[in-house]
């Protein structure tokens, strides 16, 4: 069994309000250390995506278990390198920043879904041969985790639903091929989120910085007042993915 944790959307701005509430998230999981194998960060973890924003984020995110990120489209992949992954010799500094990790027996692909300059999201064609050529590495009997930061459905909200993943058909056809593909875990839309893409278990997970209010729920987009979500996410023996989403309550 393995049990990985996540955040998302810390939009780290240097106020006191967004580092306090990044910590608190960070308190608690590290409290957890021996029962979390992982801890996945699925973008926006900078607000303007500077050095400074991602120097910052480097020193909260230090915990016991391996911490897994990847950008989202307020994230800026150059000073994201250089901060968070000490990359400061590439060649393509903007290049997608594209990763994998072996955690408990399961390959977890944190995927780059952002665009330059946009908010709207995309796994490119590059990302997609990577992910492609990871999966032919790792062989077909290790079970694999993709997660990247918009997701590739719609969620009934216009905020979110305005800036997807373009191009989900890819996704799909991807998937169609790699059964050992488990789940998909994504971020971006600040409301915690459960439904299936392809056939497989897609869980949004919520918010750290804020969240997000349904048009049923209220003409006010985001609650500012909500406590910081985060989510637990287990992968059993069987290959199936359970969610259990948490909040910690704001000071």
């Amino acid at each position: 069994m393995l049990v990985l944790a996540q955040i998302s959307d810390l939009h780290l701005d240097g106020t006191a309000r967004a580092t306090e509430r990044a910590e608190l998230v960070m308190k608690r999981l590290r409290g957890l250390h021996t029962r979390v194998d992982a801890l996945l960060v699925t973008g926006d973890i900078a607000d303007h995506g500077t050095e400074d924003e991602y120097e910052e984020a480097a020193r909260i995110l230090k915990a016991p278990f391996p911490v897994l990120m990847c950008p989202g489209n307020h994230d800026v992949r150059a000073p994201y390198r250089k901060a968070l992954l000490g990359d400061t010799h590439t060649a393509r500094p903007d290049a997608p920043v594209n990763t994998v990790h072996r955690i408990g027996g399961t390959a977890v692909l944190m995927c780059d879904s952002s665009i330059p300059g946009r908010d709207d999201g995309v796994l490119d064609a590059e990302t997609y041969a990577w992910i492609e050529a990871t999966l032919d590495d790792l062989g077909a009997d290790m079970p694999a985790l993709l997660a990247f930061h918009h997701p590739p459905v719609a969620l009934h909200h216009p905020l979110p639903d305005a800036n997807p993943l373009r191009q989900p058909q890819d996704l799909t056809a991807l998937l169609d091929r790699r059964p050992q593909v488990k789940a998909l875990i994504t971020g971006h839309a600040h409301s915690p989120a459960a439904t299936v893409f392809a056939g497989r278990p897609l869980v949004v997970g919520p918010g750290v910085t804020w969240t997000l209010q349904l048009p049923w729920e209220s003409a006010e987009v985001a609650d500012r007042a909500a406590d910081p979500g985060l989510a637990f996410h287990v992968l059993d023996d069987e290959g199936r993915l359970i969610t259990h989403f948490r909040s910690v309550q704001a000071t």
